[in-house]
């Protein structure tokens, strides 16, 4: 996508745009609210497949997003093997056991008490899909040399987050799991040293007898979130 050699300016007329009433702005921005307020993460999946288009779309959401200088420094992986999903849940889950048998402090561990988690993650191989979520921290150019890419962190968690709604809107559930260190997964999936993996996220339809922790359920206010400054 990137050129040593045209690296130039080009403005474009803008190709979308919504032009909402004050009405409508409120209408709309309230119905995102209930529509994202429905999402939940859960922990039972059914083995119930899941379509590659639809997660493919879901990706192609994620791959809109903003991005520093428009980089785009993100790769998703998206896993159905099941031998794929076995390697990586025995290597995650022996990151787990070592992070919950003293590698986390005990402070960490008191807090995920209310969430209900354990080292065993069987969502890892009964969701239909994982999606591993990659940084790259630089990019090369045809000729193999690299450039850089900014504001990494920032650009791959807001594409992150489109692709979380997008499942959500595909009338999906998903988890996130950050296992630490998460340096097998490009061993696993073949992922060159340039990117960092930051998160799996296990995606399918909930089983039928799938929950969700009581404290879930607890959002903090607008006034503990926000502030306006009008």
């Amino acid at each position: 996508m990137f050129s040593k050699d045209s690296l130039s300016y080009e403005a474009l007329p803008l190709p979308d745009r919504l032009d909402y009433s004050d009405a409508e702005m409120q209408a709309e921005a309230a119905k995102f609210l209930a529509h994202m307020r429905k999402r939940h993460s859960i922990r039972e999946f059914s083995d119930r497949p899941v379509a590659r288009e639809v997660i493919a779309d879901c990706i192609r959401t994620a791959g809109s997003a903003p991005s520093g200088a428009n980089h785009q420094p993100w790769f998703f992986a998206a896993v159905s093997s099941a031998e794929l999903k076995q390697r990586i849940r025995e290597e995650a889950e022996a990151e787990e056991r070592k992070f919950y048998d003293g590698g986390a402090p005990d402070e960490w561990i008191k807090a995920l008490e209310p969430i209900g988690t354990t080292a065993e993650k069987p969502h890892l191989t009964i969701a239909p899909w994982l999606i591993v979520v990659f940084a790259q921290r630089w990019g090369t150019f045809e000729d193999g040399s690299r450039y850089k890419n900014y504001y990494v962190p920032e650009s791959v968690n807001i594409a992150t987050g489109f692709l979380l709604a997008a499942l959500h809107t595909a009338g999906l559930s998903t988890l996130t799991h950050t296992p630490n260190p998460m340096r097998f997964l490009n061993g696993a999936l073949g992922r060159p040293e340039a990117e960092k993996p930051t998160m799996i996220i296990a995606v399918g339809h909930p089983a039928d007898t799938a929950t969700v922790p009581g404290v879930a359920k607890w959002k903090k206010p607008l006034e503990e979130i926000s502030a306006f400054f009008e």
